[in-house]
């Protein structure tokens, strides 16, 4: 089936000439929810992980994922079409304006700009609740942390953040041109260690690419690049090839010598530290991590330490440096504008300790 580029955007789509478009243009398209979609050919009709994706098919008893349509929902939708939250949405017709864009490696519509149950006109995204951002903004979203200190803010904070939309380690290139994006410039993104603005296009192994920058080295705890923390993109960055690999997979504290290609950063045998602009940044993505990996989902309990010597072993540190880097540099307008795309278009969940910095000490004291 071909269908127009020159189609008018107010025309209404089936799912099957939706996935046969994947062009880029913005449309409407009604279908029936099947589930929730979790990777490329799964979708979930029960037992629901997230509120930011619903897959929806042509008829309402649709079993191949070839004939869904993965529709992913934003924050200003998830109160209304998240199947975690509204598990009674499958079976029912929905209407969705957006952008025909594969989601989740398969044919979807992503970013959407209307909503609505039927088949008819999709209601315009709201604006009276808008999505969180950072500090008080989010209470909504740590509703049950507030107030909350210690063992009981850990365990609390841990039940929230998990629940998420996981991405494969191809996704993560997109998902970091995205999250990493310049913000004087939108074809280049940011390099974590260097600062250095380079073009989105030059990722790969060669010298003077970009690549992906396990914060928490995957070999503290040995989960590799596998669907996980091995892909969690609050932990990965994008990063000189050649830095990167000066960094390895050594914990983080201070000293040692300068790093050619990252002015600011030093290391040693054993440790690393990163340029003073991002210290709290590292240090807030290693807390992030800590807490969301609990020893639950098949992966290890990664947990800060105060060595530097932790080898294989889920451990990270210095905790104490950790704790001062965070103090020292803490959250700026790229970290929140970072956390926020994650939550709004990737992941579905945020970094506590980029929207609450006190809880930091509330938890590590």
């Amino acid at each position: 089936m071909v269908v127009s580029r020159a189609a008018s955007a107010a025309t209404t789509l089936t799912v099957a000439q939706a996935l046969a478009a994947q062009d880029g243009r913005t449309a409407t398209v009604t279908g029936y929810v099947i589930g929730q979609p979790t990777a490329t050919t799964t979708v979930i009709t029960s037992n629901y992980t997230a509120d930011t994706a619903i897959a929806i098919a042509d008829t309402a008893t649709e079993t191949s994922t070839s004939r869904m349509l993965y529709v992913q929902v934003t924050a200003a939708w998830r109160g209304s079409f998240g199947l975690l939250t509204n598990p009674g949405l499958r079976g029912k017709q929905v209407t969705a304006t957006g952008s025909l864009t594969a989601y989740f490696s398969h044919g979807g519509l992503k970013n959407p700009t209307a909503m609505s149950l039927g088949g008819g006109t999709p209601t315009p995204t709201p604006t009276a609740s808008p999505s969180p951002t950072s500090g008080g903004g989010t209470d909504a979203y740590y509703a049950g942390a507030i107030g909350k200190t210690g063992t009981a803010l850990r365990g609390s904070l841990h039940t929230i953040i998990k629940v998420q939309t996981t991405l494969s380690y191809d996704q993560v290139w997109e998902a970091l041109k995205d999250t990493d994006q310049d913000p004087a410039n939108a074809g280049n993104v940011i390099l974590l260690y260097t600062g250095r603005s380079q073009s989105k296009t030059s990722n790969g192994g060669g010298v003077d690419d970009w690549n992906r920058e396990h914060v928490w080295a995957k070999s503290h705890g040995d989960f590799g690049t596998a669907t996980g923390p091995g892909t969690d993109v609050h932990h990965l960055r994008p990063e000189d090839v050649s830095v990167n690999s000066a960094r390895g997979n050594k914990d983080f504290d201070n000293g040692g010598s300068a790093v050619g290609e990252a002015p600011g950063c030093y290391t040693d045998a054993d440790s690393f530290e990163p340029r003073n602009a991002v210290k709290g940044d590292v240090a807030r993505m290693i807390m992030y991590m800590a807490i969301r990996y609990e020893g639950e989902d098949g992966w290890p309990n990664l947990e800060m330490n105060q060595s530097v010597s932790n080898g294989t072993a889920p451990y990270l540190g210095r905790l104490s440096v950790l704790l001062q880097w965070h103090q020292q540099d803490p959250p700026d307008a790229f970290e929140q504008r970072r956390n926020q795309r994650i939550y709004e278009r990737w992941q579905g969940n945020r970094n506590p300790f980029v929207d609450h910095p006190e809880w930091a000490t509330a938890i590590w004291s």
